[in-house]
């Protein structure tokens, strides 16, 4: 007996950058309009783009299976092919069973349609009779928990209630094989653990589960096997213990501990030697002391630094940056504007920093240990200290850097004060 799922066999999808993809009959009749215009215009000439190179795996029934990689590694398009919404350039695609998608916001609607008509029209796309959409509608608008708006023109709707609304045909259509893209990072956090245990329990009816997310601790909650594109590659396929480690050195850009950031090399060169300051130990640790790798928001970190100044009578102004996994710098604290003194060189130091409650949105931290001139001019050092993550279920990089609870009020209010959480709760068209 075939107990296989989802076979890619040499996928590659190409585009050409500056060209328009005409996939429906409109836009080759726009494709044909716009040629009779430019009839004796040299033709541009395209540049092309392979979003997939020879990608090829195997998914069993009943796997939960995880694809992460950078943005642009051809995780969204490769769950494109799957779903047959684009064609592969090369290579093929065996899927066996039912299909059930939920990849951007949106898809598979039509905006002047209400709630109601839409879920017919996308349970017909995704394969649903009348009868059978008509036998569980009541469990699909239950689920989606936007009864009220049901007869509202979903152009109306946010985004999360957008994703409430397919994810509940979507998991309701009962497939054998459901492919989720990171559009459960959209809403809030009950319904995000409610899609969640939907998963699960599709899992358990022997489905086959695929997911996109750049959320690591939701792949590691859910999946049993990780695959990670990279460049439109498969670069791993294992374990989440296995795969999700070599997935975060990546994104530190390869380099190790107290290794100099790419950044910095530049300026500092590559003997540590010469520097006039160099970071020779670093810890992370929790507010009491105990070394962690994972922090849950709002909790407190201590970085402990030990060093050495091998200029005279040289004063540095430490930075500590804590720089986010897409390269964002999150924050930066220094010792010159917080008011610590180092003591000069030449010679060893330590110092340490304990951070305030960390807000940071849920994702990887490097943290940068950098030593500056009290002006910040003249760098004398940088390295990369360590990382550790930041863990939340709601609060990812679709909200930003940080979320910080404002003070909310409103003359129509009742004057009672609502959870921090709950303001994203809020749904209205």
């Amino acid at each position: 007996m075939n107990d296989t799922a989802i076979r890619a066999l040499g996928l590659a999808k190409e585009y050409k950058i500056g060209e328009a993809q005409h996939n429906t009959l409109r836009d080759q009749i726009m494709a044909g309009a716009r040629s009779l215009l430019r009839r004796g215009i040299k033709r541009q000439r395209h540049d092309r783009f392979w979003a997939l190179r020879d990608v090829s795996f195997e998914v069993k029934k009943g796997e939960m299976v995880g694809i992460i990689g950078h943005n642009g590694a051809g995780k969204s398009t490769l769950l494109k092919i799957l779903s047959r919404i684009t064609e592969p350039t090369l290579g093929r695609a065996e899927i066996q069973g039912r299909v059930g998608s939920l990849l951007e916001v949106g898809t598979g609607f039509h905006f002047e349609l209400t709630g109601r008509e839409n879920v017919y029209l996308y349970g017909a796309i995704l394969g649903m009779s009348k009868a059978e959409i008509d036998s569980k509608f009541k469990k699909i608008v239950e689920f989606s928990e936007i009864e009220q708006f049901l007869d509202t023109a979903v152009k109306h709707y946010s985004s999360g209630m957008y994703v409430r609304l397919a994810f509940a045909v979507a998991a309701h259509l009962d497939p054998e094989i459901l492919l989720i893209d990171e559009v459960l990072s959209v809403g809030d956090l009950a319904f995000q653990r409610k899609c969640m245990e939907q998963a699960r329990s599709l899992r358990e009816s022997d489905a086959t589960v695929v997911v996109v997310s750049h959320n690591m601790f939701s792949i590691k909650a859910m999946c049993d096997r990780v695959i990670y594109l990279s460049h439109g590659k498969v670069l791993a396929d294992g374990t989440p213990a296995e795969i999700i480690p070599l997935y975060e050195r990546d994104i530190l850009g390869g380099a190790g501990e107290l290794d100099t950031p790419r950044w910095a090399q530049a300026r500092l060169g590559s003997d540590m030697e010469k520097r006039s300051v160099t970071v020779t130990g670093m810890q992370i640790l929790d507010e009491v002391g105990q070394p962690r790798s994972v922090f849950d928001f709002g909790e407190r970190v201590r970085v402990q630094v030990k060093y050495q100044i091998r200029q005279r009578s040289l004063r540095p102004n430490f930075v500590v940056a804590l720089i986010r996994s897409d390269g964002i710098s999150a924050c930066n604290y220094s010792s010159s504007l917080d008011g610590l003194n180092v003591a000069p060189g030449p010679g060893e130091g330590e110092f340490e920093l304990l951070l305030p409650p960390v807000k940071l949105v849920a994702d990887l931290y490097a943290v940068h240990v950098m030593a500056w001139d009290e002006k910040f001019q003249q760098l004398y050092g940088a390295q990369i200290g360590g990382s550790f993550h930041v863990r939340h279920d709601l609060f990812n990089s679709h909200f930003g850097v940080y979320h910080e609870a404002a003070d909310w009020s409103s003359p129509n209010s009742r004057g009672e004060r609502v959870g921090e959480n709950s303001a994203v709760k809020v749904e209205t068209p």
